[in-house]
């Protein structure tokens, strides 16, 4: 994507000084937009959360895309949540907006690193972006235990946490090399030990705000439960054993107990997601980012 002309400190200035919209304010513009496509509303809207657009776009900085194409791929998706947000839903549209973004600047990610731009199956879209993360977990809990994980145990570890097959993790493992560096690594040997993860601003959310999210997680959870009742007893099996475990259950081991062959499982986990995405097709963005 071209960044001819676009000025990424410029736009963070301004977006930094956008109004901030109370709940009121923001169903009135969603409706306008929605029902009367008020472009004066939509573009109030858009620029009152371009500051979150921004936020997320920064996070993806170490994948080493140009910080104003992350800007651009993060408005892209702030704006296609615009479009579809629904504020009769009840949910604000912060929530809503924010799994929009994050695939927005994830799908551009996986399309431009050069390392990975093989790489677009859900596994090893879910690997690239968690790998790194689960194996420090990893390693930090087999560390406060007492134990030294070799390499062959923690990919193992990797891919039943990620629930993925061994050799994706094998893959994904060759494909990252070198491409990440420790927050815990000093910055210079003049900082006195100071590490990299000292620097990292603190974004811990406000009480309202975590009030806020709570009631929005709660509304998505009543729908979720919705669509689980359609399934039948097996899919909810599988559903809630692949999805909704801390350590997701493998195909293998689900055909396994089931008496049923891996594809089989398969089959069945994508028709459950289909009858559980008719259900939900009108619901929030959050959601559908869980059954992606």
């Amino acid at each position: 994507m071209a960044t001819t002309g676009f000025d990424s400190a410029n736009l963070s200035r301004h977006a930094m000084q956008a109004e901030l919209l109370d709940a009121e304010t923001e169903f009135r513009l969603a409706c306008a937009w929605r029902d009367e496509r008020d472009e004066a509303a939509l573009h109030r809207l858009i620029t009152a959360y371009m500051r979150l657009a921004i936020s997320m776009a920064a996070k993806f900085k170490r994948y080493g895309a140009p910080m104003n194409d992350l800007i651009q791929e993060a408005s892209l998706g702030l704006m296609k949540a615009a479009d579809k947000f629904d504020p009769d839903r009840g949910v604000r549209f912060s929530t809503y907006a924010v799994w929009w973004i994050k695939a927005s600047i994830q799908d551009y990610v996986m399309r431009n690193w050069s390392v990975v731009r093989t790489g677009s199956t859900s596994s090893q879209k879910s690997l690239f972006f968690n790998m790194r993360r689960v194996q420090a977990r990893l390693e930090r809990e087999a560390s406060a235990r007492g134990e030294i994980l070799d390499r062959h145990q923690l990919r193992e570890m990797i891919a039943q946490e990620v629930g993925v097959p061994l050799q994706d993790v094998e893959m994904m493992e060759g494909r990252l090399a070198g491409s990440d560096f420790s927050l815990n690594a000093t910055q210079s040997a003049e900082d006195e030990g100071r590490e990299w993860i000292d620097t990292i601003q603190d974004e811990s959310r406000q009480a309202a705000a975590l009030v806020e999210d709570r009631h929005d997680r709660t509304r998505l959870r009543g729908w979720l439960v919705q669509a689980m009742a359609d399934l039948n007893e097996r899919e909810r099996f599988i559903v809630r054993e692949r999805k909704l475990r801390d350590t997701p259950r493998t195909l293998e081991s689900l055909g396994g107990e089931l008496g049923l062959s891996k594809e089989r499982v398969r089959q069945l986990e994508a028709a459950a997601f289909g009858k559980m995405r008719k259900t939900l097709e009108t619901e929030s963005a959050e959601v559908h980012h869980f059954l992606a």
